[in-house]
């Protein structure tokens, strides 16, 4: 589990681009990711317990995080595998794409992502954990925290003067 762990931990934004089968760790690989791109033949399953063991690379954790907690119990219970549309329809995946654009589609995400601050995107990834994590209104807390800081740095001073000439900003990396 240490590499679901690994991604989850990584401060910049990880995409998962998932054509074909995610069963067991593969879904929960995918899970430990911020979005999650689909084609239209992928499919998701938690069969474990067919095999006499509860997921152990963090799908009993994330899943009902992404889906909610009666959804991702009748699915890490019965293993029931989740068709792309139906991945989309609750939440398990951001978009569902053609298989050949599947990964066009992800660079575009990326793209997107990388136009921002880095910084900024850092701290918002950081604080979307805390959503999930301590005690309530500890990322709240945070989230307060971060947004003042951010009003000290380089980045916050290119964001604001491009929006005000109407230009996209240029962060450093």
């Amino acid at each position: 589990h240490a590499a679901a762990n690994a991604l989850e931990a990584m401060p910049q934004p990880v995409i998962a681009a998932v054509n074909g089968f995610a069963f067991g760790g593969g879904c929960e690989l995918a899970l430990a990711c911020d979005i999650r791109l689909a084609s239209g033949n992928a499919r998701f399953a938690q069969p474990e317990v067919g095999l006499g063991i509860p997921p152990g690379w963090g799908g009993s954790q994330r899943l009902p995080r992404l889906v909610g907690p009666g959804i991702a119990a009748e699915l890490i219970l019965t293993g029931r595998h989740v068709l792309a549309d139906e991945a989309l329809r609750i939440g398990l995946v951001n978009a569902v794409h053609p298989a050949d654009q599947l990964q066009p589609a992800a660079l575009d995400m990326a793209r997107a992502i990388a136009r921002n601050s880095p910084r900024a995107v850092r701290a918002a990834k950081a604080l979307m954990k805390l959503a999930f994590q301590g005690a309530p209104g500890a990322g709240l807390d945070a989230e307060v925290r971060a947004f003042g800081a951010a009003f000290e740095t380089a980045d916050q001073r290119e964001g604001m003067t491009a929006f005000v000439e109407k230009r996209a900003a240029q962060f450093p990396d």
